[in-house]
């Protein structure tokens, strides 16, 4: 890996509770769950762990509260030796934290209580001028405040940086930032969110594919949208590519597209083109959700990297084009 794949992230450092149960409970109907977990979470924490994971530099500019659940938070980044040296702690806001349900089928109800993390205002990013002028790659969520992130993707912007936006959830940034994205991350609900295949027909991945080519130098310098089991697809000037998840047994979708978010920065980052960190964080995406947890399931470089060998091939196409046969 070039020693330059330096990426800085600002994002949402949370706690998160887990609760396992058979399946999700009606309005107003009580259950019991079968199993617990309190682990690292937040989109941002998960995804600068994720390039860490993938080999990047990784830097994450984030806030916590000066309480037990920030010692718990830090303490994993520890862990994993991503640096905590840009986390500063708030003594007037809790840490963040997300109260997750997953039930057997793999799929999961998520609340987000925001806490220290709205601490991360336009004023942090100017005070970080210099870190992100430093980076190969800034990447951020939507789940900062809206004027947070309008701020970053101007000053990365202005410092020749490359601005990559997951914007999940989606949030009413100004049309500038989105402009700049490259690439911007969507799921299929996020995209819609954001004007890129509202059209009620657009289904398959191929469909996908197409509405990313139309959108890429328009919505966004470049665009990618992640489909779940399906896949996912990226376009930019130079072309448009889907790429097929494999079939896998799926055990916890909690994380997994941060997983493939976080992935995709850092090969993006080591200077690979849009299509082949593409092939590669659907890889990482996969073997994700085959585990319980967020951060505790995103595989290592090497396996990610055999697994993105053995998948099939991805269909490319130029930009608006249609894809071979």
């Amino acid at each position: 890996m070039a020693a330059s794949a330096r990426v800085v992230v600002f994002g949402s450092l949370n706690v998160d509770s887990t609760s396992y149960v058979a399946s999700f409970p009606a309005p107003g109907e009580t259950i019991l769950s079968w199993g617990f977990q309190v682990a690292l979470g937040g989109k941002g924490s998960n995804q600068a762990v994720a390039a860490h994971v993938a080999g990047a530099a990784v830097e994450l500019v984030a806030r916590v509260g000066a309480d037990a659940a920030g010692d718990f938070a830090v303490a994993a980044l520890d862990r994993f030796g991503l640096p905590t040296g840009a986390i500063a702690r708030e003594t007037d806001a809790p840490t963040g934290v997300a109260q997750i349900t997953v039930a057997d089928s793999g799929e999961n109800t998520i609340v987000v209580t925001g806490g220290a993390n709205l601490a991360l205002t336009p004023a942090v990013v100017d005070a970080e001028r210099d870190r992100i002028a430093a980076a190969v790659l800034v990447l951020t969520q939507g789940e900062l405040p809206v004027a947070t992130i309008d701020r970053l993707a101007a000053v990365a912007d202005e410092a020749g940086v490359r601005f990559m936006l997951n914007l999940a959830p989606p949030a009413g940034v100004a049309p500038e930032t989105l402009a700049v994205a490259d690439p911007l991350v969507v799921n299929e609900h996020e995209a819609r969110a954001v004007g890129i295949g509202t059209d009620a027909a657009v289904a398959t991945l191929e469909d996908w594919r197409s509405v990313a080519a139309s959108a890429a130098g328009t919505v966004s310098r470049s665009v990618v949208v992640t489909l779940g089991s399906a896949g996912a697809v990226a376009a930019s000037a130079d072309g448009a590519w889907s790429v097929a998840a494999p079939s896998v047994t799926v055990v916890d979708t909690t994380g997994a597209g941060d997983g493939f978010t976080g992935t995709f920065a850092a090969f993006l980052a080591e200077g690979l083109p849009l299509s082949e960190a593409l092939r590669i964080a659907v890889a990482a995406g996969a073997l994700a959700v085959q585990d319980r947890g967020t951060v505790g399931a995103y595989a290592p470089r090497e396996a990610v990297l055999e697994a993105a060998r053995r998948a099939a091939p991805e269909r490319t196409a130029p930009a608006g084009g249609a894809a071979p046969a």
